[in-house]
């Protein structure tokens, strides 16, 4: 086998290459005779099936499996041999024939294989890069607030004879019109909600305030412009509402049965503090972890130079498209109904490509690749999280894949500690409720 290398672009390659057509049918002829040991065939004996039969009956079939694997070993062989790193898959065409070359069909086949090899990953000097990195301290108050949340958790509600206000749960009727008629989904009987927790439109819930039971009101209202039923998005209309039950909320105290309940076999108060703030440390810091990998992906697509191969952003249009796929299937609708074109995905593929050859240049260059106890660590933390942690851990090193999947997690934390190292880094004062999405 003779192969040649053409640079066709920037990243795209094609390679000329010949098989042996005798090779083939020799390696052809091999598998049918073993095939003819069990075929079975009408007016014939098991194994006594003759070979010109099986060729009649399996040897096109047999034939394309040998070429196809003859076509991928000669493209491995003359990669290896050029010292090429391939990016996606090839695509394989016959090559044209020379003048003259006619009989040249009978002794190999010839053809060529147009690949993208991967790129050249030049990363800038970091060293005027800045990081902002968040630095929370877990207090009392977050420990109380926390209480707060979990007590709103396990709430009760009982029955009072006043006017419903914020937190109560009220039950009532109610029915809409638009130009005078009813609409669908305008009515119900018995509807349930909390108010204040927003399950409702807030310009409906402002009306529920100030009724008690066998109270009525009418009043108008415009749903938003983005409304989700169509028909409804932006339109006036008019409700009336009849008030059934209201009930207001009962908490439970913070006492022993309170933290039995909560885990603390004792019902020691102490150690349900203890806890909650141990898990609110563990949640702080991975926020901060997130918030400190964001910045330091920003930083590696700033301040980095590549070209992106087309096969492998193509792959990952793909790949992105499936999943939206699965998670629309998951959720009971019909994904095969639902456009998912590649231009949707073509961005969020590009950084992700773009970002993966960063890293993988990154970690190659700099001896970054996770170790053995770095993974262990990881699912050792992840574990704390759960009621029995050796059985978290158990299922992680069960499979494969999810421990591939922890192993790429240490690699990027190793990344990212390399870049702290290299770029300025500002500690700012953080409060814990904002770190979480709950400031102001």
């Amino acid at each position: 086998m003779q192969s040649n290398l053409e640079v066709i672009g920037s990243l795209e390659r094609r390679i000329d290459l010949a098989v042996s057509m005798s090779a083939i049918e020799a390696e052809v002829q091999n598998r049918l005779k073993r095939l003819a040991k069990n075929v079975k065939a009408p007016g014939f004996r098991p194994g006594k099936v003759p070979l010109n039969v099986v060729n009649k009956q399996h040897g096109p079939g047999v034939r394309q499996e040998v070429l196809g694997e003859s076509l991928q070993r000669s493209f491995s062989e003359a990669v290896a041999a050029h010292q090429l790193r391939i990016a996606g898959m090839p695509r394989f065409e016959p090559a044209a024939s020379e003048p003259g070359e006619a009989g040249a069909e009978q002794a190999e086949i010839r053809f060529s294989a147009t690949f993208e090899v991967y790129p050249d990953v030049k990363l800038g000097d970091l060293g005027g890069a800045s990081l902002k990195r968040p630095v929370v301290t877990v207090g009392d108050a977050d420990v109380d607030a926390t209480l707060e949340i979990l007590r709103k958790q396990r709430r009760e509600f009982e029955t009072v004879d006043r006017a419903a206000k914020n937190s109560d749960l009220a039950r009532f009727d109610f029915k809409g019109s638009l130009d005078g008629q009813p609409f669908e989904g305008g009515e119900a009987n018995d509807f349930v909600t909390v108010v204040g927790e927003g399950r409702l439109l807030k310009a409906f819930e402002d009306n529920l305030e100030g009724l008690s039971a066998g109270q009525s009101k009418g009043f108008d209202m415009t749903f938003p412009e983005n409304y989700q039923a169509a028909h409804l998005a932006g339109k006036a209309v008019h409700f009336e509402v009849a008030m059934k039950e209201v009930k207001a909320p009962k908490l439970p105290e913070v006492d022993a049965e309170f933290a039995k309940s909560l885990g603390i076999e004792d019902g020691d108060i102490s150690k349900l503090r203890d806890e909650i703030k141990a898990n609110l440390e563990r949640e702080t810091k991975r926020r901060v972890q997130a918030r400190v990998k964001e910045g330091v992906m920003e930083i590696l697509l700033a301040n980095a130079e590549l070209e992106l191969p087309k096969s492998l952003v193509g792959l990952e249009i793909e790949r992105l498209q499936n999943m939206m796929r699965a998670d629309i299937e998951s959720r009971g609708g019909n994904a095969k109904e639902m456009p998912l074109s590649a231009d949707m995905f073509k961005d969020q593929a590009e950084r992700r490509v773009r970002l993966g050859l960063i890293l993988a240049q990154v970690v190659e260059t700099h001896g970054l690749g996770s170790k053995p106890e770095q993974v262990r660590a990881l699912i050792d933390e992840y574990a704390q999280s759960y009621e029995d942690p050796q059985e978290v851990v158990q299922w992680y090193y069960q499979d494969a894949q999810r421990l591939q999947e922890v192993e790429a997690l240490a690699l990027e934390d190793n990344v990212v500690a390399w870049v702290v190292g290299q770029v300025k880094v500002d500690d700012l004062p953080t409060k814990f409720d904002e770190l979480m999405g709950r400031a102001g």
